[in-house]
């Protein structure tokens, strides 16, 4: 969560999310039945970047810097970096971006801008993973609403494990 080069960050334990065991509220599948957002794929990277760094409320400073957006707008550019948005109309109102690399889906940071829109984001993030083959979506750190949602920790031993088989696998976001 730096942009220096020398800087590596693994937390102990990992948090992560199983492809099969996300948790759908009542009252989220409400929302995503309805279609109060629309759900796009890499239409508006940099823009949900942006999001992400935005002030937001609890919140006084971001480690997502102008640099680092420049970093994964090239990454993206090459096909490595991807985001999630949701929409209302041609509000661009939440998203979630991260990297792929073989199977591994590695989160960096969502954002909403209204309620739910991260949460929806998410669940459509999975469901195109689950879609594509993915088998490893790596989240970093459990939050309430992550945990909420379903994440999990695992020891850093078995994430090692888990991250070397998915980075083998032919998938493609």
């Amino acid at each position: 969560m730096d942009d220096g080069p020398d800087y590596v960050w693994s937390p102990e334990p990992r948090a992560i999310f199983e492809m099969d065991r996300f948790h759908v509220s009542r009252s989220l599948a409400r929302v995503i039945r309805k279609g109060v957002f629309r759900a796009t794929v890499d239409r508006a990277f940099r823009r949900v970047m942006e999001g992400c760094a935005a002030p937001a409320r609890g919140r006084r400073s971001t480690w997502i810097s102008p640099e680092f957006i420049e970093a994964y707008t090239q990454l993206h550019e090459q096909g490595h970096a991807h985001s999630l948005e949701c929409w209302q109309g041609r509000r661009l109102v939440g998203g979630f971006y991260g990297v792929a690399i073989g199977g591994l889906f590695a989160g960096e940071s969502m954002f909403h801008r209204v309620s739910d829109a991260s949460k929806v984001a998410l669940f459509h993030l999975i469901e195109h993973l689950r879609r594509q083959g993915f088998a490893l979506f790596d989240i970093q750190m459990l939050t309430p609403i992550t945990a909420q949602l379903g994440g999990i920790t695992i020891p850093r031993e078995e994430y090692l494990r888990r991250l070397a088989q998915a980075i083998e696998m032919p998938v493609s976001f």
